[in-house]
């Protein structure tokens, strides 16, 4: 464990955690499961910054306080799951009571040889920070707890030619599962949802309307969602649930709108539409225009002739 002045604590293996909170030595190197209830070490420094070379997948029940998501403040008294890949830092939830629950850790070489080894990657709610958490129903909360067990009693067994096999599709359906109740959660915190949807909808106007591309250049994903104060992860899944479409999509949406709105109501010329629209090159205007509209740019201005 690497300890520096206002730099998280680093953790490059699991039963360096372990150590560190007070645990015995995990029952396999690669991956652990661990009850938050057995805990024994003070981990007030800790939750101040750590940074883990694995994920960590933490549920946790009996949770009071207040978690910030967005710009407001929400109360949950179910229990929330959320998701730590390697190299991200954490740090506690502001607020955040006494509570039990697990974690379950996993160094990226458990499941390296394993299709879910690059497929993990495709898993969104690993960026999503740790205000994004997962909240659970009654039954969705059953569900988790339930998969946690059985992860738990395979480690508890004696070490066969399949064991890791089992872990693996295990932890596959618990990412499946948690890919069902995010969707879930998008849609029963639909005000939530909208207040978002809308905050973004006319922070993307504004920034075309406002001719900021012709300095800024065309807007990111990462620059709506910070100034959302969300993730990008998190705003493209959101996005894809209420819509159909991610951030990238909706921002080239609102580009070909301008640009239609350009090209039927001004004299500039398709290159000065692009540059004004914050592309570098008239030619990648000209083949994204195409790409949405099935028509040059040229040609649609020609249909208003």
């Amino acid at each position: 464990m690497k300890v520096t002045n206002r730099q998280p604590y680093v953790f490059n293996s699991i039963s360096e955690l372990h150590r560190a909170l007070g645990l015995p030595k995990p029952l396999h190197p690669l991956i652990s499961l661990v009850d938050y209830s057995n805990i024994q070490a003070d981990t007030t420094e800790l939750e101040k910054g750590m940074l883990f070379n694995f994920y960590k997948i933490s549920y946790k029940k009996n949770f009071s306080g207040k978690v910030k998501y967005g710009q407001n403040y929400y109360d949950f008294d179910e229990g929330g799951l959320s998701f730590i890949s390697p190299n991200q830092v954490i740090t506690a939830i502001e607020g955040e009571a006494d509570y039990g629950g697990y974690t379950l850790l996993i160094h990226p070489d458990f499941i390296r040889n394993y299709p879910l080894g690059k497929s993990i990657k495709n898993y969104g709610f690993f960026s999503y920070s740790v205000t994004e958490a997962l909240y659970l129903s009654e039954k969705e909360k059953q569900v988790i707890i339930g998969l946690f067990q059985n992860i738990g009693h395979e480690l508890d067994s004696a070490i066969d030619q399949i064991s890791q096999d089992v872990l693996v599709s295990q932890i596959e359906l618990l990412l499946n599962y948690s890919k069902r109740f995010y969707s879930r959660q998008f849609i029963t915190r639909k005000a939530a949802s909208n207040e978002l949807l809308v905050r973004f909808e006319n922070m993307l106007a504004d920034y075309f309307n406002a001719d900021k591309p012709l300095v800024n250049g065309l807007p990111t994903v990462d620059q709506l969602a910070a100034d959302l104060n969300i993730s990008s992860h998190y705003l493209s899944d959101m996005l894809r649930t209420l819509t159909g479409q991610n951030t990238r999509q909706h921002i080239h949406d609102k580009l070909i709108e301008k640009a239609k709105e350009l090209l039927s109501t001004s004299n500039m010329s398709v290159s000065e539409v692009a540059y004004q629209l914050g592309f570098e090159h008239p030619q990648s205007f000209n083949r994204l225009f195409k790409s949405k509209t099935k028509i040059s740019p040229v040609d649609f201005r020609q249909s208003f002739n």
